[in-house]
C-alpha cells in the first residue's frame, strides 16, 4: 500500500467504494522523547509566548512516522484502505511520549452504480 494513498479516513465508510475484505486493527506505534537541545530552543521560544514551533515539529513528525508505520501494517495484510484512523498519545516517562495511530484495514472497491 503507498505512503500516500488517499484511501484513508476517519470515517467507518468510503464515498464511491464498498468494503468487501475486512482485515481487522492495523497501529504503528512511535516513542520519542525531546532532546535537550530542543527543550533549550523550546524554553527560549516559550520566553515570547505563541506555537512553540520546535514542539508543534516534534509532535507531527511522530504522528507522520506512526501513521506511516499503520499503511505499511495494512498494506502487509493485503489491504488498500484503512477506514475509523484515530490518533492517542500516551505520557509514558517525564518527556517521553507514545503516539499511536490505529484504524481497521480493509479492501475496498468502486461502487457499481
Amino acid at each position: 500500500m503507498s505512503q500516500t494513498h488517499p484511501l484513508t479516513t476517519t470515517a467507518f465508510e468510503l464515498p464511491g467504494y464498498r468494503v468487501v475484505q475486512n482485515y481487522g486493527v492495523v497501529r504503528g506505534i512511535v516513542v520519542r522523547s525531546r532532546s535537550l537541545l530542543g527543550n533549550i530552543g523550546a524554553s527560549l521560544q516559550m520566553l515570547f509566548g505563541g506555537n512553540i514551533t520546535l514542539y508543534t515539529a516534534l509532535c507531527e513528525r511522530a504522528r507522520q512516522e506512526a501513521f506511516d508505520q499503520m499503511l505499511a501494517h495494512a498494506g502487509q495484510l493485503g489491504a488498500n484502505a484503512v477506514i475509523g484512523v484515530r490518533y492517542d498519545a500516551t505520557e509514558i516517562a517525564s518527556g517521553v511520549t507514545e503516539v499511536l495511530c490505529y484504524g481497521t484495514a480493509v479492501r475496498v472497491e468502486p461502487a457499481q452504480g
